[in-house]
């Protein structure tokens, strides 16, 4: 005759997702990974190296907003299928660490999507209108023009500083979101049984 099931045993069995919640979760997890590998590391450079620089920001001003958003929307969405399949009283540490990562995906999504793509393609549609007046900006890659022009106008040059921490900070904020998304798949890699 078996004795009673432990109660710890009992718990971890009533709190297992749904299939349905488990493929969600990495379909949400998965498109925004495999959407910021795409963008950052193959759509990103293939452009910047091929297309006139004033084409390549105006793509990019017209794509980051759907991208942050889709991005924040994910993140927002693998949290609360996380939090819904571990009720915040049954948390473990690794539980609780996931969340953090998920929090911190969202926050840097965010920030992205509501603050800094928007003073950043604000910032690159200055620069080209400066730049179109005075002949850099068709060209792929780097140009002695845009040099000059920095060197002949402070303007220019202050404008090419600001763009460049907004860029530089949206930047890191996506590789924030990459790193947390990375981890997570590492989480959930660990816990396959088989593939």
């Amino acid at each position: 005759m078996k004795g009673p099931v432990p109660l710890q045993d009992s718990m971890a069995s009533d709190t297992e997702p749904s299939n349905t919640i488990k493929l969600l979760h990495l379909l949400f997890l998965s498109t925004s990974w495999g959407m910021q590998v795409w963008v950052t590391f193959v759509a990103g450079f293939v452009m910047s190296r091929h297309l006139p620089r004033h084409t390549f920001s105006s793509i990019q001003s017209q794509l980051f907003p759907y991208y942050f958003h889709i991005s924040s929307t994910c993140a927002f969405l693998n949290l609360t299928l996380f939090a819904m399949s571990h009720p915040s009283e049954r948390l473990g540490e690794e539980h609780t660490a996931q969340i953090i990562i998920f929090l911190t995906c969202i926050a840097a999504c965010v920030l992205n999507s509501a603050w800094l793509g928007r003073v950043t393609a604000e910032a690159a549609a200055e620069l080209q209108r400066l730049e179109s007046g005075h002949g850099p900006g068709g060209e792929p890659g780097s140009s002695e023009s845009r040099r000059r022009l920095r060197a002949a106008h402070p303007g220019y040059r202050q404008l090419a500083r600001r763009f460049a921490l907004h860029h530089g900070l949206s930047s890191l904020c996506n590789l924030l979101c990459m790193a947390c998304n990375g981890l997570s798949l590492h989480r959930l890699a660990a816990q396959l049984a088989a593939l």
